[in-house]
């Protein structure tokens, strides 16, 4: 007699997609809650049970809300755009959109046979035209205001990948996607204005319920500070150099000055003798990505211009330098170099032999680096003034002198909009004769990709849409001829948004209607993985608030309840990887265990947040937890007959009530707040509680079902279809507990021996500490550490711990 999945999941998976049983309603006269997953990429390899884990827990979460009276939207799309697509197109000589719709198709059966109650009928891909239709439509909105210009700048440029990439698709010099090198290189790009909205961006972050460390890697990005911006004589000459630093207290110690290599005034100011030097690094610098020369741990690499600065403080002639280390795309793209308060700066100069001066006296010897904060020495009219005195008296000083002023400046920079890839969607704009952008009108939206043969990018620069000549020349509504944009945008345009679309899934009209969006919105709970901290979860935001600031839609911020799932490492407790060869398909699992019990596994394994080790052994014993729990409610028929109903509408015993109470109390409490691997050992205990009672009561094991549902709905529905109750199980309102059963009587008390645990006692509350002390010394594992003791002193925590302090 056992439970047996494979005769069921199917049954109740077919039950709720034909009764619709989770398609919601846009009821607007009911509370809402909006749970919501990042949303797949679908991929050719399909979901391992790494996925598997936030999946299951948000849906625990949608059907609890469900069950206490919510209008819960929980809906599933696809990531359908971007570079893996078509990476793996290329590879395969298959279309795209034809890889893509496969995943997709893989992608939904596998989720659907794990029983997620999610609301099929709201699916929609990203790169689906009657979607990026409205991708395009908020980027002409972004053009409106002006958030959306062309620009040539420096890019990371793969020559393998043929494409440009964001910084966050590099890791150490490389393409995130292949590994291949990349390189910096001046190209003609769309870019987002992103910066416009840092400050707005790092307000949002004070109002939303995120983990800390999240809000503090996008604080770090957009890294707002304040100091002084001043300009730098170039000795014998007009020119100058303009600096930005936050420590303007530290301007007596500038030794040497620092460029980028690709700072436009290079050119300009380097010396005939180091010219052929400074062209050689410039080259060099060229190859290196922008992560790569930001890396602190590599060695310090620049070149002498053979030009001199004048410190405008100390009327010192000191040596321009050029360096990868600076970035054009940060501040002025020129720095102070102060080696003695500056770690890069420091190790610049060591390497270099290069002066290095005291100016903030932090305890350091002369010689040594030293960036803290300080007393001024060796500064001229600064001198002895703490740091902060210090810099509001400079930043004085050149406000008078002409020299400088207070500014405010950001890390972030603007957003990288540009792919010369085929499978994205086309920017709506076109070029006249003279090359300037017209933006189309709405009515001509969606700009469709051309269904073609050959998609390999150029290598060129230029997307191969710029190929398709038939596709690129149009005749404009006003009958003059015009060029397509051919790049396309990157895979997050759609995603920047896609929660939106949620909302109205299939509007032709609009992109969503303004009540619905107001209804749902903001999603309430969202689950997904930390990576996208400075990626999707920033842009999301960005977009959101420009929509708001629009009037389109109701929120400035898209998502109230942010939290990060832990990964499921493979059984050698490495990251899930197809190279590693350690990747489990929950296809698999399903096939042995069934779908709730690796549910209920992967919930069980610890704290959602955390890391946790897969275990074929460990999900065994769930397997038996669920067999246990069939055999509260079946007994095992005569041959040949199916097994027989054994629940009985009898009275429970007291000691029933407190366990079905605390039960019902703990696993609510555990749900609300995700506690879910402790709810399940609640569940447990009731479960082994009602096998050792003869009789099994009607009025505990049915509220059980429902305690069980959002964790195993399969088997829960199959036990609830069992029960004389016509309810959906899904709708049925969430079990109540009573206050009277949950109220503890008792209280386990720790002994303690010299602050070792020694032993346990259970005690009525409100027990005499004389008389926990008898029992304590009574309990045989203590009593044996206290034999020829003195007790010098006991100590009591009311209801927890006493401590036995001895000596001898």
């Amino acid at each position: 007699m056992s439970y047996r999945p494979e005769q069921i999941e199917e049954k109740w998976q077919k039950y709720w997609e034909n009764k619709k049983v989770f398609q919601t309603a846009n009821d607007t006269k009911k509370p809402k809650y909006y749970v919501l997953d990042m949303f797949p990429y679908p991929s050719s390899i399909g979901l391992h049970v790494g996925h598997v884990e936030g999946y299951t827990a948000t849906d625990i979460v949608a059907r609890y809300k469900r069950a206490k009276g919510f209008n819960v939207l929980h809906p599933m799309g696809w990531d359908g755009f971007g570079l893996p697509a078509e990476q793996y197109a290329l590879q395969t000589g298959v279309h795209p959109a034809t890889t893509t719709n496969q995943a997709i198709e893989n992608f939904r059966r596998q989720l659907k046979s794990l029983g997620f109650s999610y609301d099929w009928s709201r699916e929609f891909a990203t790169c689906d035209a009657n979607y990026y239709k409205w991708t395009q439509w908020i980027f002409l909105r972004l053009y409106e205001r002006g958030l959306a210009y062309q620009t040539e700048i420096p890019v990371n440029w793969c020559p393998e990948l043929k494409t440009v990439l964001a910084n966050e698709e590099v890791v150490d010099g490389k393409s995130e996607r292949g590994g291949h090198p990349v390189f910096r290189v001046p190209m003609k790009q769309w870019m987002l204005k992103i910066t416009d909205y840092a400050d707005k961006l790092l307000s949002g972050l004070d109002k939303v319920d995120w983990p800390e460390g999240t809000k503090e890697l996008q604080r770090n990005w957009i890294g707002k500070s304040t100091g002084l911006q001043m300009k730098f004589l170039i000795a014998g000459t007009s020119e100058n150099l303009e600096i930005y630093t936050t420590r303007p207290d530290t301007l007596f110690g500038v030794t040497f000055m620092v460029m980028a290599p690709e700072h436009p005034s290079v050119g300009k100011i380097v010396s005939s003798a180091q010219k052929n030097a400074v062209e050689l690094y410039v080259q060099q610098s060229s190859q290196k990505s922008e992560v790569a020369r930001q890396d602190a741990s590599k060695e310090k690499t620049g070149c002498f211009t053979g030009a001199y600065a004048v410190n405008p403080v100390t009327d010192e002639k000191i040596p321009i330098w050029i360096s990868d280390y600076v970035m054009m795309g940060y501040g002025t793209g020129s720095v102070m170099a102060v080696p003695g308060h500056d770690e890069r700066d420091y190790e610049f100069a060591k390497k270099f032999s290069l002066p290095i001066k005291k100016v903030i006296d932090g305890g350091q010897a002369d010689g040594e680096c030293f960036s803290g904060e300080g007393r001024c020495v060796s500064s001229g009219f600064i001198t002895g003034l703490d740091t902060a005195t210090g810099q509001r008296k400079i930043i004085e000083w050149a406000e008078q002198k002409g020299l400088g002023k207070r500014a405010v400046k950001y890390k972030l920079r603007d957003w990288l909009f540009s792919r010369q890839r085929y499978w994205g969607e086309p920017f709506p704009v076109l070029r006249d004769a003279d090359g300037k952008v017209v933006p189309l009108k709405d009515n001509e939206l969606p700009v469709t990709l051309p269904d073609v043969k050959s998609y390999e990018p150029s290598g060129t620069g230029e997307s191969p849409l710029a190929a398709i000549r038939s596709w690129v020349e149009v005749v404009g509504q006003d009958g003059k001829k015009y060029l397509r944009e051919t790049d396309t945008m990157p895979g997050s345009a759609g995603s920047s948004w896609y929660f939106l679309r949620y909302c109205d899934a299939h509007n032709d009209k609009e992109a969503f209607s303004r009540d619905l969006e107001k209804y749902w919105m903001p999603v309430d709970f969202y689950l997904g993985g930390d990576e996208h901290a400075v990626g999707h979860l920033l842009y999301s935001r960005f977009w959101t608030k420009v929509l708001f600031d629009a009037g389109l839609i109701s929120v400035d911020e898209p998502f109230t309840k942010l939290v990060h799932q832990g990964m499921i490492l493979g059984e050698d407790g490495e990251k899930m990887s197809k190279s590693r060869g350690n990747g489990i398909s929950p296809d698999d699992v399903v096939k042995k265990h069934g779908a709730d019990a690796l549910r209920l596994y992967e919930m069980f394994m610890g704290p959602l947040e955390k890391d946790k080790p897969w275990s074929m052994s460990a999900i065994e014993g769930i397997s038996r937890f669920l067999n246990r729990t069939y055999r509260l409610y079946f007994t095992e028929g005569d041959e040949g007959k199916p097994d027989s109903w054994i629940v009985q509408d009898v009275p429970l015993s007291d000691e029933d009530q407190k366990v079905l109470h605390f039960t019902i109390k703990k696993v609510t409490d555990d749900v609300e707040a995700l506690r879910f691997n402790t709810a399940i050992s609640q569940m447990m205990i009731f479960v082994n509680h009602f096998t050792a009672r003869e009789v099994k009561p009607k009025a505990a094991l049915k509220i059980f079902v429902q305690l069980l549902n959002p964790f195993a709905p399969h088997f829960s529905e199959e036990l609830w279809s069992r029960f004389d109750d016509r309810t959906e199980l899904t709708y049925a309102a969430w079990p109540q507990y009573e206050q009277k059963w949950v109220v503890q009587d008792h209280a386990t008390i720790a002994i303690q021996v010299l602050g070792k645990l020694r032993g346990t006692i259970q005690v009525p509350i409100g027990t005499a500490n004389s008389e926990i002390e008898k029992l304590a010394k009574l309990e045989a594992g203590v009593a044996k550490f206290l034999e020829a003791k003195e007790i010098v002193k006991v100590i009591h925590v009311p209801n927890k711990l006493v401590n036995f302090v001895v000596k001898g």
